[in-house]
């Protein structure tokens, strides 16, 4: 990768990680309702995918999305309005933080239900195929969901009918509050199960944007060609823990500064040095990012509530409440 290409993906991170950090002082101050769930640390997973893949891909998330809804094109402005329960926001103030979509933008959903999206995204693939597009359909889970029945239903069939569908798995290490090593028999819970069901894993430094990039675009080559399916695990740790509720004092405090250390734009920062690039410029990717997301925020708060009229719209195809009756 050249140096403006990573400068490019070292400034989108660089803006999902100030809205990351605008939506935990806004929670904070009382103005983000119910609770959120920072993907901070996460950054180079989604941003380093999303360069990989075609606009028209379909992308699914977990309710640990707010990077890749970012990453697929919804602004920090919709996505801060929509913790706020603004009228400007993503989903109208209907999603909030677990659910934050973009159709328009290929982003089809973060979902709340661990794992539910998987069987989803292998329908949007097998579409995909019928439809003759070439598009893929990319599932992003955490490792707690390698443990339920859809990850493996969902790897099954996408094999059988060998589905345009790449497999993301965002290892942070931990399911929650529990390690996922001490609950799960391989090393590796998504990459080291893949065989068993035919399909290619791999596991990538999760914090390094163009390891990430150059996986997933290559597995996506590969999807696209008619290969079918591939599980890739994504090594990664989150910043903060698995809710606004949670301190996180689970986690030791060796591991935590071990993983500190290897922060995705600190590495990416590290890279474009080598690549000869100026502290002046990485500089000028950060103001451009604190403003653009100093913005958002002036903007979400000064956003209207929304309409209570418009409660049953964008809910049902027709908007309306017929099929109760």
């Amino acid at each position: 990768m050249d140096a403006t290409a990573l400068l490019d993906r070292y400034e989108r991170m660089n803006v999902v990680r100030r809205t990351e950090k605008a939506a935990h002082d806004l929670f904070l101050q009382g103005l983000v309702k119910g609770t959120t769930h920072l993907a901070a640390g996460q950054e180079a997973i989604a941003v380093g995918a999303s360069a990989a893949l075609r606009p028209d891909d379909y992308v699914f998330a977990t309710y640990r999305g707010h990077h890749h809804a970012l990453a697929r094109g919804a602004t920090p402005e919709e996505c801060l309005a929509e913790l706020m329960s603004r009228a400007t926001g993503l989903c109208r103030a209907k999603g909030g933080s677990m659910h934050l979509t973009k159709a328009a933008t290929g982003m089809l959903g973060s979902y709340a239900i661990v794992g539910a999206h998987l069987p989803v995204a292998v329908g949007a693939a097998w579409s995909a195929r019928l439809r003759g597009t070439e598009q893929l359909a990319v599932a992003f889970f955490g490792d707690g969901a390698t443990n339920i029945g859809a990850f493996h239903e969902s790897l099954n069939l996408a094999a059988v009918w060998k589905l345009p569908v790449l497999f993301v798995c965002e290892n942070n290490l931990y399911m929650e509050y529990t390690p996922i090593a001490d609950v799960t028999a391989v090393p590796r819970p998504a990459a080291d199960r893949a065989p068993a069901h035919g399909i290619p894993g791999e596991v990538v430094d999760g914090n390094d944007v163009v390891a990430v990039e150059e996986a997933v675009g290559r597995l996506a080559g590969r999807a696209r060609a008619g290969d079918g399916p591939a599980v890739l695990e994504a090594e990664t740790y989150r910043h903060f823990g698995h809710s606004r509720a949670d301190p996180a004092a689970y986690r030791p405090p060796e591991e935590v500064e071990r993983w500190l250390k290897h922060d995705p734009l600190d590495l990416a920062r590290g890279r474009l040095a080598e690549l000869g690039v100026d502290e002046e410029t990485v500089a000028g990717a950060d103001e451009r990012a604190r403003a653009v997301v100093e913005r958002a925020v002036a903007a979400a708060k000064a956003a209207p509530a929304p309409d209570p009229r418009e409660a049953l719209t964008d809910v049902w195809a027709d908007g309306g409440a017929a099929w109760r009756t």
